[in-house]
């Protein structure tokens, strides 16, 4: 029976954070009906989460992933040493997770696995139409869920067969847990469903279990799909790059 390891550490807030509607255009037409970047991948690894609590590292493995895989020739795939020495610079060394935002600063600044973004931005909570559109535009969200206690406790005891979607008895019966933290990528979606990457596998997360559960998201803007520095459409990259700079100046 696989193992599979959880690790995101509650929300870490920083009023400094960037936020993705203010750079979005207001005239931005509605995002598709459907978006199918996860197509491009044919595996996806599991990048230590089944014996560490990296999901915050392996979150952002699979997005270089899928960034890659639909840009460049062959996607690229960090390999589990990296993976494992970035998690180890934003834990302190100790396997007891991490929270996203460090993780974000760490690959903005220093990087992972030889690849850094540009910048990130928050998403509105639970917001679906905002996730839509940054996965979209950016071909993923970086998300943070607190897992009701049902997704993590399968009687069969693998985490993958438990349907993430809200149960008959309603989120009351069922509510997120905090202790039960964890980190995907949102890579594609459809009418019916986010698709999302977990423990080395591609899964299926209703709308309803995504504005029930996601206690936080990030849009991050990466080299890696932002081909010759061109913005995707619809985003003000000047402005956004601007108030990054400001930021960083008064660091």
């Amino acid at each position: 029976m696989p193992t599979y390891r959880l690790g995101k550490h509650p929300k870490r807030i920083d009023s400094r954070t960037l936020q993705l509607r203010k750079y979005l255009a207001a005239a931005l037409p509605p995002p598709p009906a459907t978006v199918t970047y996860e197509q491009a991948v044919k595996t996806w690894p599991m990048m230590g989460n089944d014996k560490h609590g990296d999901c915050t590292i392996a979150a952002a493995g699979h997005m270089i992933e899928d960034w890659t895989a639909n840009t460049a020739p062959a996607p690229v795939i960090v390999p589990d040493p990296a993976i494992l020495a970035a998690y180890n610079a934003v834990n302190g060394g100790v396997d007891h997770g991490a929270d996203m935002l460090t993780v974000l600063k760490y690959w903005e600044n220093t990087g992972i696995g030889g690849h850094q973004v540009t910048a990130f931005t928050e998403i509105s909570t639970g917001n679906p139409v905002e996730t839509r559109q940054s996965v979209d535009l950016f071909a993923a969200a970086y998300i943070g869920l607190a897992l009701p206690n049902f997704a993590v406790t399968p009687p069969d005891g693998n985490l993958l067969d438990v349907p993430w979607a809200i149960p008959p008895s309603g989120v009351q019966a069922n509510p997120p847990n905090l202790n039960n933290g964890h980190c995907v990528p949102i890579v594609g979606y459809d009418g019916q469903n986010f698709w999302v990457v977990t423990w080395g596998a591609l899964k299926a997360m209703s709308p309803e279990f995504y504005a029930a559960y996601c206690d936080e998201a990030y849009a991050v803007l990466s080299p890696d799909w932002m081909k010759g520095g061109v913005a995707p459409p619809g985003l003000n990259l000047k402005q956004l790059l601007a108030d990054l700079a400001a930021i960083h100046a008064k660091a």
